[in-house]
Order: C-alpha cells, then sequence, then structure tokens
C-alpha cells in the first residue's frame, strides 16, 4: 500500500526543496529535515537537527518491527498515531498518562518516562516537550542503552541545553534539536517522517 500524501504537502514540499536548495544532507536525513520545516515554518531546523550515525537506519529498522513508541506527553502521541495506524501499528505509548502522580521531586513527565523504562525497555522515546524526562531518560540510559532509541527535541529556556547535551553524550541511536528550539509538532514531524521512510522501504 502506497501513502496517500495531500496535495497541498507536496507543493508545501516543493516550496521548501526551492528555498533550501543545494544542500549536505542524506536523502533521508533531508526527509525528515524537510517534514518538521513543514510542520513548523522555520527554516533554521535545517541546521539544528542532529542524526547520530546510523540512527535513521536503526529507527527504521525498529518501526518496521513494531517497536513501541514512548512520547513524553499526550501532543507527541496524537500527533503521530494517524501514520502509524497507516503503516506499522506500533504501540503508542504517553508517558504522562501512565502516572497520576509524580514521584517526590520528580514531574508528572519524569515519573511516567521512568516507569515507562522499566515495563517497557525496548522502545523508541521521543521527547518534545519536557526537558526533565528527557535528563531523567539519559541518566537511565547511561547503564543500559541496549534496545533504545531516542529522540529528544524539547523546547524552552529551563534544562533545555543540559538535557540535549546530556543525551548528545550516550551511545544510542538519537535524532536532537541543538539549542532551545524543538518541541511537540517538532518531535511528531521527526517520528512521521520515519514511519514514512521505514514504509517505502518496503515497497
Amino acid at each position: 500500500m502506497t501513502l496517500v500524501h495531500h496535495p497541498i504537502l507536496q507543493q508545501s514540499f516543493a516550496v521548501i526543496d526551492q528555498e533550501i536548495g543545494a544542500h549536505s544532507l542524506s536523502p533521508q536525513e533531508y526527509a525528515v529535515v524537510r517534514r518538521v520545516i513543514h510542520s513548523t515554518a522555520d527554516f533554521d531546523f535545517q541546521h539544528l537537527i542532529r542524526f547520530s550515525p546510523g540512527a535513521i537506519a536503526t529507527m527504521i529498522r525498529q518501526l518496521a518491527q513494531g517497536i513501541p513508541i514512548v512520547t513524553d506527553v499526550t501532543m507527541v502521541k496524537q500527533g503521530i498515531s494517524s501514520m502509524v495506524a497507516q503503516t506499522f501499528g506500533n504501540p503508542l505509548i504517553s508517558a504522562i498518562e501512565q502516572v497520576s502522580a509524580p514521584l517526590p521531586g520528580r514531574t508528572r513527565t519524569e515519573t511516567g518516562i521512568l516507569q515507562c523504562l522499566q515495563t517497557v525497555p525496548e522502545a523508541i522515546y521521543v521527547i518534545g516537550n519536557a526537558p526533565t524526562a528527557l535528563l531523567a531518560l539519559c541518566a537511565e540510559l547511561q547503564d543500559r542503552p541496549q534496545g533504545v532509541s531516542v529522540i529528544g527535541v524539547p523546547v524552552g529556556f529551563i534544562a533545555v541545553l543540559e538535557s540535549k547535551a546530556a543525551l548528545a553524550q550516550l551511545a544510542v541511536p538519537q535524532i536532537r534539536v541543538t539549542g532551545r528550539k524543538g518541541g511537540s509538532p517538532v518531535a511528531a514531524a521527526i517520528v512521521n517522517a520515519l514511519l514514512v521512510l521505514a514504509w517505502e522501504a518496503l515497497r
């Protein structure tokens, strides 16, 4: 089955292609970057998104195998649910929905991420909103990185730079955004781009 892309999406991609022109990204990296730019109308992301070696290939393989996708917040989950349903039907888990109250000294999202690591040790973890959740995730993954890939793109001013720096130090497949920019729409766009790449690889 071929994914149906809305004509306006294709027209938008054409505009982005024209404005970016020549670039040094691989075709798969560009597919991710272009979808993020489409979701944000922010061309800065061309220079802000970082891919660890082999990250795209690893995540494409994981998605095609039906690995769970754990998001920090519900907005990211909602942003990818349609594409997941059209492709591999991966289990979708929103960390913040897993807990009713935070652990002492932790945010609810942090608590949810830590709980998910216990119950879903092999997954793609997608952090689009909560830098505290990304920091907690990185601390845990220092000792057990196997089976986990991370998309780390929280947005804001408090603990955002620190959380992304912590992720950059980990030997896990990862896609991250440098600086303060990011957010749930960016996280969802990255996952959706990867799902399309994984689906089209099967054609």
